[in-house]
């Protein structure tokens, strides 16, 4: 516990039971556990960690904690340790017994309804840490305050006799630590994923510059333990954020203002990619939906790349002003306020709605960037420049566009001619499939159920769209087929999920390297210009056998090597056993190929997920730069600390 110490804090003698408002009730967390954490299962149960560390990022923002300890315990347990405060443990005035019992045991009560006690907060509102206690099937808190050591145990919320001193506090330390066991009666599975969580700790070590997050894993063959801590804050989260790309300045532009108790702080940095990452909070809640914070900042963006591009001369040629979308073309953002009363729409805090915030940030970015822009003009030409690229992109794009509009309008069958429709017209009914080749494509469509099940055969390797422009992408053949047999468009401002004629896109591609390359190709494309299809679930890999294993006339088909051996161990052992490795979906007849991979009631089909939240959306954005972006060492790295895990068999060498 001394290490916890290390910080000078002062004002704990100002935190104590007055600064603590009650606003009753806990009784229906308990039959409405989703009310309150979202769920029940993986994404609440990692939320009770979320706010018992939101406690102690809060004394962070306060100045008081600098340390947080995060431990898994082998029994699927957690502890929360930091080195803040400590929470009161005085007699609260009104409920007539110590503040930590207050605190632990009524729901919407904390120190965040006083703004002595914190000037911003995140959290829920004060229900947090009542709320894991209520969920729990034990809780127990430790607060090192003053000379003494005080606990209180409680079970599924209810304490379990009075708040007791421990012992004494020799070494004057400064803390709380909630241990916790989330209660099975609750939550569908007892299982922490440490990613998950790590890459909460990680965010809100970016968040709170200087701060030390560690996350340590008790768990038998999990064991590990990671510090994150970022002096740079803000910057170092840009920093590795394009960390896989190739960045057009050296180093993230930081702009900070704080201006009627609100603060702001933006790092940004341009890469020469093709998409933006911007990612916004409010008091370390991530907005994932934006609000005011956002708008200011892109207004004030467009504005000011505009001023500078037409002051120098830069827009002499172009007929056109740079709209929002170039001027954000490579941008990676990270906006962080701290707002004292953020009022938030929606229970779920995704978007921020206080409107003097808007006019804050706005102000902030005309004036500092504008004069980063002015001291730095080398990098203010390339940001232009980067704009001007995107804008002649998006005419081609949009002329592209209208042609293959006026096509379809004028031909009588605007659908590519080596589609293989289904006779149904019910979208919901309706299956694709995307196939490697026109070999499995005739096999394909010899033997599909020619119902609902559309085939369309794809020449070769798409265009890698992580490498190219929109207008790029139009122009080649393959992607505009898929495009237009989809039906939906692409972009953000013409994609269209109404349309999709197909409620099922299913890849199908070879079991080898060129296969898994052309499929990853598809899912770039998917991603980048049409992840709505993929959200919304429309998305799914198809999954033909590796090996048919044949004795008389006994038949099997086997998608692992494991498959393979347990097929033929039950035939009686290798004589007379004949096996077939499938390397490509040609080598199979029609009939094979509808019984093993097509007929839905024999096909193993694999979703394609994409998680709506932050960590999932980061991770996919890492995964497919890394993989397909302009940078050969982070693929490089990658493939080095990955070759282990090939299994030879599989290779395609």
């Amino acid at each position: 516990m001394e290490e916890f110490n290390a910080m000078k804090k002062n004002g704990a003698e100002e935190y104590n039971a007055d600064g603590i408002q009650v606003l009753k009730g806990l009784e229906a967390v308990r039959k409405r556990p989703a009310m309150y954490i979202g769920g029940t299962g993986p994404r609440g149960l990692h939320h009770l960690v979320y706010e018992v560390v939101d406690n102690a990022i809060d004394e962070t923002m306060a100045g008081f904690c600098d340390r947080i300890l995060v431990t898994i315990h082998p029994d699927e347990s957690v502890s929360v340790l930091d080195n803040g405060r400590g929470i009161p443990v005085d007699m609260h005035k009104t409920e007539k017994k110590p503040a930590l019992e207050v605190v632990m045991t009524s729901l919407h009560a904390g120190g965040k309804f006083d703004k002595d006690s914190y000037k911003v907060s995140g959290g829920l509102h004060g229900v947090g840490v009542s709320v894991v206690n209520a969920l729990s099937v034990w809780c127990k808190v430790e607060v090192y305050r003053g000379e003494n050591i005080y606990g209180q145990n409680y079970r599924r919320g209810i304490p379990d006799g009075p708040m007791k001193v421990l012992g004494k506090n020799d070494s004057q330390l400064s803390g709380t630590k909630v241990s916790f066991l989330a209660d099975d009666e609750i939550f569908d599975e007892i299982n922490y994923n440490f990613d998950l969580l790590a890459q909460r700790m990680r965010e809100l070590a970016f968040l709170n510059a200087g701060v030390v997050v560690t996350m340590v894993d008790e768990r038998e063959g999990k064991q590990q333990a990671v510090d994150y801590h970022y002096e740079g804050g803000i910057s170092e989260f840009v920093s590795w954020l394009v960390e896989s790309k190739e960045p057009i300045h050296p180093k993230p532009i930081y702009l900070r203002d704080e201006k009627d108790g609100v603060e702001c702080e933006i790092a940004l940095q341009y890469t020469h990619t093709y998409n933006e990452q911007i990612y916004t909070y409010c008091n370390n809640i991530h907005t994932i939906e934006g609000g005011t914070h956002l708008s200011g900042f892109k207004s004030a963006l467009t504005r000011t790349v505009n001023n500078y591009a037409s002051s120098a001369g830069l827009l002499k040629k172009e007929k056109v002003n740079l709209s929002g979308d170039d001027v954000r073309e490579g941008l990676n953002c990270i906006i962080a306020t701290r707002v004292p009363e953020p009022q938030f729409e929606g229970q779920t805090k995704t978007k921020l709605g206080n409107g003097e915030v808007r006019g804050i940030v706005e102000t902030m970015v005309n004036s500092a960037l504008s004069e980063f822009f002015e001291e730095n003009p080398a990098i203010a030409k390339k940001i232009c420049e980067k704009g001007i690229g995107a804008a002649r992109s998006r005419e081609a794009a949009r002329r592209a566009k209208d042609l293959t509009r006026r096509k379809n309008a004028l031909e009588s069958s605007s659908l590519p001619g080596k589609l293989a429709d289904c006779s149904s017209t019910d979208p919901a009914a309706c299956e694709i499939y995307l196939v490697e080749g026109d070999s499995a494509g005739g096999s394909a469509k010899q033997g599909r159920d020619r119902t609902f099940q559309a085939i369309l055969p794809l020449k070769g390797k798409i265009l890698n769209v992580e490498k190219a422009r929109l207008d790029k992408a139009l122009n080649n053949e393959e992607v505009k087929t898929i495009i237009t047999a989809l039906g939906t468009s692409v972009g953000d401002e013409d994609f269209d999920l109404s349309r999709l004629r197909y409620h099922k896109v299913i890849l199908m591609t070879d079991a080898d390297v060129d296969g898994s390359h052309i499929r990853t190709l598809i899912l770039t494309l998917l991603y980048r210009y049409m992840s709505p299809l993929i959200k919304a679930g429309h998305v799914y890999i198809a999954e033909p056998p590796l090996y048919r294993i044949s004795k008389g006339k006994k038949e099997f088909y086997a998608h692992s090597e494991q498959e393979r051996d347990a097929f033929i161990e039950e035939l009686g052992g290798p004589k007379g056993v004949y096996v077939q490795r499938y390397k490509g979906l040609g080598e199979m007849n029609p009939e094979q190929l509808w019984e093993t991979t097509m007929n839905p009631q024999t096909r193993t089909l694999t979703k394609v997920v994409l998680r709506d939240d932050e960590y999932h959306e980061q991770e996919a954005d890492r995964v497919f730069t890394m993989l397909m972006g302009e940078l050969v060492e982070p693929r490089r790295n990658f493939i080095e600390e990955n070759a282990s895990k090939v299994d030879l068999e599989q290779l395609d060498i």
